[in-house]
């Protein structure tokens, strides 16, 4: 099932379900703070900077905005993975190299 024949209600679920994971899973992190509200997750980092990561209903797609560049994911339901339309990026691995590298540091994160 490729993220066309989701239908709305399934992903706003599996859309929901990733962004409360993500939160959870950088919400621990030292320097940046993490907070999901109405489909937009931010972080905010010491120096101002914000990425943001969020829910496009009508494309049905997750968006992220980080390091001047912006990725589209699609929902791969075989695979159970969001994956940028454009490189192939996925969306856990592709929010944990920006974040490492905002950090200067390694950051794994896990769905």
């Amino acid at each position: 099932m490729s993220n066309e024949a989701l239908t709305e209600r399934e992903f706003e679920r599996v859309a929901d379900e990733s962004l409360v994971a993500l939160e959870g899973a950088l919400t621990d992190l030292d320097g940046l703070e993490a907070s999901l509200q109405m489909g937009i997750l931010t972080l905010e980092f010491p120096d101002g900077t914000r990425y943001v990561v969020n829910s496009h209903r009508a494309a049905r797609q997750i968006w992220m905005a980080a390091e001047l560049r912006a990725w589209h994911f699609d929902y791969d339901a075989g695979t159970r993975r969001w994956v940028a339309s454009r490189d192939g990026d996925e969306l856990w691995a592709a929010l944990a190299g920006v974040t490492s590298r905002k950090l200067g540091r390694p950051i794994t994160l896990q769905p």
